[in-house]
């Protein structure tokens, strides 16, 4: 694992607030008690409406690539997911050109704990500018979809049962493997839960997934000996959290011989490949985005 050194520069927003944004965002505390929180730093120009406002999401500042952008075509489409939610829907976004003399890997996208967001749709357009078939599934659709904010799209997706998204996702793997335009190649790249969901389908596809990212994701609990697939990991130096997990998979992977890299990232924290937010560190994301298309060529495209 490499370390990657970043000019560090004062923070607006003090570490805590950081961290407490990380419990609120994964369930372990609530709203009340995230702002009671962020209430009692009192730090001279920075109000709470100000901290709060630069930790949660402003989707405006994440669109890297229109919807409109005339080098791809998106769109929703449903697949059937028989072991799952019955059916699911998803955001495809296809290299605009593509058929079937002229094929393209497929690259399933997952998202956080709130649903199919507009950072993951513009993920799911930035792969397809590179040339991937991408998918973008949503969790939320049995409940409607992703109801257009985070804390509501957390809160949904805590009611539903984890197994059935986990088949969700797998039913989407396999359609979009099957897609008319489809090389036959599947990568896949999912950040925060969608991370977990990463390590959790390297087991279950077993050999139909040919290579996978996982940004600061848990991993699964068992089955590892079914990996096949190489994994590239990427995690925040500052997610204690997460990296917590990794003190125990990497000797698992280790031992079972599995083919993976893992880069950490200096002085950032969790979600720091997210735009939308002030945990975004504009350095790292796109190093480890360029990682991210480089492992994808090479484990899709030869």
């Amino acid at each position: 694992m490499d370390m990657q050194q970043k000019e560090q520069t004062p923070l607006t927003i003090p570490q805590v607030a950081f961290d407490w944004y990380d419990e609120y965002a994964h369930g372990d505390i609530d709203r009340r008690t995230f702002l009671a929180r962020l209430g009692t730093l009192g730090i001279a120009g920075l109000t709470l409406g100000a901290m709060t406002t630069a930790l949660t999401p402003n989707y405006a500042l994440a669109e890297q690539v229109s919807f409109n952008d005339p080098e791809i075509k998106g769109r929703y489409v449903e697949f059937e997911s028989p072991e799952g939610h019955g059916k699911g829907r998803g955001y495809l976004v296809v290299p605009a050109g593509v058929d079937e003399m002229n094929d393209a890997p497929t690259v399933l996208v997952a998202h956080e704990n709130r649903g199919l967001n507009p950072y993951i749709e513009d993920v799911a357009r930035r792969l397809a500018k590179a040339g991937y078939i991408a998918f973008a599934p949503d969790a939320l659709y049995p409940l409607g979809g992703y109801p257009g904010n985070d804390d509501e799209g957390r809160a949904m997706q805590r009611t539903l049962e984890r197994s059935k998204i986990v088949a969700d996702f797998i039913a989407a793997a396999q359609f979009i493997k099957k897609h008319e335009f489809s090389s036959g190649k599947l990568g896949m790249v999912g950040f925060c839960f969608g991370g977990y969901l990463v390590n959790q389908l390297a087991i279950d596809l077993g050999s139909d997934l040919n290579a996978g990212v996982p940004f600061y994701g848990t991993p699964a609990e068992d089955g590892f000996e079914k990996i096949t697939a190489p994994l590239q990991f990427h995690f925040a130096e500052l997610d204690k959290r997460v990296n917590g997990t990794w003190v125990d998979y990497q000797p698992i992977l280790d031992k079972l011989g599995k083919t993976y890299t893992a880069h950490t990232y200096a002085g950032v924290n969790h979600g720091f490949h997210n735009d939308s937010t002030a945990r975004y560190s504009e350095a790292e994301a796109e190093l480890a985005w360029e990682r991210t298309l480089a492992f994808f060529a090479e484990h899709l495209r030869g």
